[in-house]
This record gives structure tokens, sequence and C-alpha cells, in this order.
């Protein structure tokens, strides 16, 4: 069931290389893309359903201004799967592209 207020999740950004593993995504993960978890162990962001369900395309925020830092892309099979992590699109390096495009 969705919840009607914003929810938060805090998490630590993974090792790029270390996601890229043949134990993780297996180098499904582009340079554009952001590896994390939740820093709660079994906290995860929610998995997509359906389209209007699930946390993709929400913002990965960081630092005291809540700056954002990406856009939840996808997860794995299971919610909180160690070994298939949720990643979010990076923002930053997209930054030139967001710019010219908001003109």
């Amino acid at each position: 069931e969705l919840s009607p207020t914003l929810q938060e999740l805090e998490v630590a950004v993974l090792d790029a290389r270390m996601c890229n593993n043949s134990r993780f995504w297996n180098g499904g993960i582009a340079p554009t893309m952001i590896c994390f978890q939740g820093r709660r162990q079994g906290s995860a962001p929610s998995k997509v359903r359906s389209q209007r369900e699930g946390d993709s395309g929400g913002p990965l925020v960081c630092g005291t201004q809540a700056a954002v830092a990406g856009v939840l892309s996808f997860t794995g099979r299971g919610f909180t799967d160690p070994f298939q992590p949720p990643v979010a699109t990076s923002a930053v390096k997209h930054k030139k592209w967001i710019q010219r495009t908001l003109r």
C-alpha cells in the first residue's frame, strides 16, 4: 500500500566496481549510474509494481541543502537483495543536458 506521506531512506553509495562485479550487476552499471544501499540492514526503496507505484523516478539527494544527485532507476528482484542493490541515474553526469533542456 502506498503511503500518503513523503518517505525518506538514508542510503550509502556503493563502489561502482563492486556493483559491476559478477556477483552483483555483472557489468550492467554504466558510469552514469549510482549504485546504493539502505544504511539499515533490510531497508530498500519500494520495488515498482506498475507505472504508478514504487519509488522509481524518485530523487536521490545528498548534502545539507538536499541537492539532487540522481533519479532512482531500478532495483533487483527482491526488495533488499544485497547482490542487486538499487541503481539511480546520475543527475550530475547529465547536468549540462538538464540545463540545456530547462532553458
